[in-house]
């Protein structure tokens, strides 16, 4: 072997000596801390309760043209966040016990109006029939808005509003005839929207 790759050999072989030798005694300075940090969601939840046993707004038989029904329900906030918007959709379902009413649609006799008390005096905010009512555009079925004329107050968390609603059984002056003995299932839903987004 020559002089030049046993010197080289040799070096190498120092090196990792001391590199070993280093790597066993090398001492330092340390300090941790763990931080543990927690993103919670809130929940948007909200429940509608009526007057009645049931909690449904309105039951009511024996109805006849010209009849009125006032009914106050609760529009309760049990969620940790605020309500923006609540949308109401509105369904029903009419059943013609005699068969007879040829075209006739019982949810457009019917007129609701939503009611407001203001210094003692009752005030109509929002008026329409539950047919109107079942094919109206998104914009328009926020009971909130109705309720505060558009502001952006909208329904704080652990609160609740008392909604008054009044149902007619429009008498047109004609002939109604074909409406004795039908019967409607109403079915609305309330869809709570969240407020914007804030800096926490």
């Amino acid at each position: 072997m020559s002089i030049k790759k046993k010197l080289a050999m040799g070096i190498a072989t120092g090196a990792l000596a001391v590199s070993m030798i280093g790597g066993g005694t090398y001492a330092y300075f340390n300090d941790v801390d763990v931080n543990n940090s927690v993103f919670a969601a809130g929940t948007l939840d909200i429940n509608v309760k009526g007057n009645n046993a049931d909690n449904a707004i309105i039951n009511v038989t024996n109805i006849k043209p010209g009849d009125t029904m006032t009914r106050e329900f609760n529009l309760n906030n049990t969620g940790s966040l605020d309500v923006a918007k609540v949308l109401l959709t509105s369904k029903y379902n009419v059943t013609d016990t005699n068969n007879n009413n040829a075209g006739a649609d019982l949810g457009e006799h019917i007129k609701v109006q939503f009611l407001v008390n203001n210094d003692k005096k009752t005030e109509v905010i929002h008026e329409t029939t539950l047919k109107a009512l079942s094919s109206t555009d998104v914009v328009d079925r926020d009971v909130l808005g109705w309720l505060f004329g558009g502001e952006n107050d909208g329904l704080k968390a652990g609160t609740s509003d008392k909604l008054t609603v009044k149902f007619e059984f429009v008498d047109n002056t004609k002939d109604q005839n074909v409406f004795q003995g039908d019967s409607l299932q109403l079915e609305w839903t309330f869809d709570a929207k969240q407020t914007g987004p804030e800096k926490k």
